[in-house]
């Protein structure tokens, strides 16, 4: 456990939530237990982990065939609301009528989508059409009562044209139909600041991944436990707290060992640190 954060002091409304969602704003991405959520019967097994754990979220992402009725039944029954989802863009794009049915069975209203898909990142106008096309995106699922959200990773912090593809992307897009979901990593790992995005980007997020970044010799960095790395949390969760954040969401990519022993250590951390 780590020593020293001290606690963070939260609005008193951070809490304040719909009559059905669980009095919690800490939720665990399926992805970080990706290897483990093949099956409905692996599915099931590691829902009940995470609420062992102490969760009382999740967001799904990367996990076998499972029907979503049966999903939300699994979810229901372990105490786990399904607070957001990462969806492939093309698929969102693409499919939407499908993916919208497919939240309403989950009873979630926050779509994301994990990357942005790899034709569009080669220059600038594939960052621009990316960012038409999202706009599309968020503006039909606004309209069926969905949030749609971008997850960043490190390349968008590469610049095509002297132009930040973060600002091309947030640029070029409504704030009212696509919304940010930072990874604050990620985005260390692409040399920002997370606390400085977070706040420039307040007004437009619901959701922001917590993950730590720890060097692991003097050429490589390794993803790490919310606390065991070397991000400033006092400074991330103070800007998130003031932006509003309705889910503070754990995510791992690697663990060193046993992932869920890792989603353990980010959240008893998370809670030393005031967050609840």
């Amino acid at each position: 456990m780590p020593v020293g954060f001290g606690n963070i002091e939260f609005p008193v409304d951070i809490r304040k939530r719909c009559d059905n969602m669980a009095d919690t704003v800490i939720a665990a991405t399926l992805y970080t237990v990706r290897n483990f959520v093949k099956t409905p019967s692996d599915i099931a097994a590691s829902l009940k982990k995470i609420r062992a754990i102490g969760y009382r979220a999740i967001q799904v992402s990367t996990i076998g065939p499972i029907e979503p009725e049966e999903l939300r039944r699994i979810a229901d029954g372990e105490g786990l609301e399904i607070c957001a989802t990462h969806i492939n863009f093309n698929r969102i794009r693409d499919d939407m009528d499908a993916v919208i049915a497919q939240h309403d069975a989950y009873g979630c209203r926050h779509v994301a989508t994990g990357s942005m898909p790899r034709e569009f990142q080669g220059d600038a106008e594939g960052i621009r059409t990316f960012a038409r096309q999202a706009n599309e995106v968020g503006r039909k699922l606004a309209e069926a009562g969905k949030t749609f959200s971008y997850h960043n990773h490190w390349f968008e912090f590469q610049r095509f044209d002297g132009d930040l593809v973060m600002d091309m992307i947030y640029g070029e897009t409504d704030p009212k139909s696509v919304l940010v979901e930072i990874d604050v990593a990620w985005l260390a790992r692409g040399g920002a600041c997370p606390t400085a995005w977070i706040r420039k980007l307040s007004d437009r997020m619901k959701l922001l991944h917590l993950k730590d970044l720890a060097l692991e010799n003097e050429e490589k960095f390794t993803t790490a436990e919310v606390g065991e790395g070397n991000l400033d949390w006092p400074s991330i969760l103070k800007a998130a707290a003031e932006a509003g954040i309705e889910w503070y969401i754990v995510e791992q990519d690697f663990c060193t060992g046993d992932p869920f022993d890792s989603l353990k250590i980010s959240l008893e951390n998370l809670r030393a640190m005031g967050l609840r």
